[in-house]
C-alpha cells in the first residue's frame, strides 16, 4: 500500500475521527456530570458508537479489508468519501462545542 491510496487517506481521516470523537466524549460528559441533561447523555453515547465504528475501522484497514480494497479501488474511493464526510460532520459539531 503506497501512502497516498485511497485506503491510507482513509486510515488517516478515521485517526483523525477518532481523536475529534474523544474531545467531543471528554467535553460531553463533564458537561453531563455538571448538568445532568439527558441530551448531553444522548451527545455521549452517540460519540461513544461513532468512536468504536472508527477504531473498528482502522483495524479492518490493517487486516482483511485491505485486500478488497486492492481487488476493487472504486471501494476504497467510496470509503474515502465516507470519511471525508464523516470529518466533516464531526469537525463541524466539534467547532460548535468548543466554541
Amino acid at each position: 500500500m503506497s501512502p497516498a491510496t485511497p485506503t491510507a487517506v482513509a486510515i488517516l481521516i478515521s485517526g483523525v475521527n477518532s481523536v475529534l470523537l474523544a474531545v467531543l466524549a471528554a467535553v460531553w460528559l463533564d458537561n453531563y456530570r455538571e448538568f445532568g441533561s439527558t441530551l448531553l447523555l444522548g451527545l455521549l453515547g452517540f460519540s461513544a458508537v461513532l468512536l468504536v465504528e472508527n477504531l473498528i475501522s482502522i483495524a479492518f484497514f490493517f487486516s482483511s479489508m485491505r485486500t478488497l480494497y486492492a481487488m476493487d479501488p472504486l471501494v476504497g474511493r467510496v470509503v474515502l468519501g465516507m470519511g471525508v464526510l464523516e470529518l466533516l460532520a464531526v469537525s463541524l459539531l466539534t467547532y460548535a462545542t468548543l466554541k
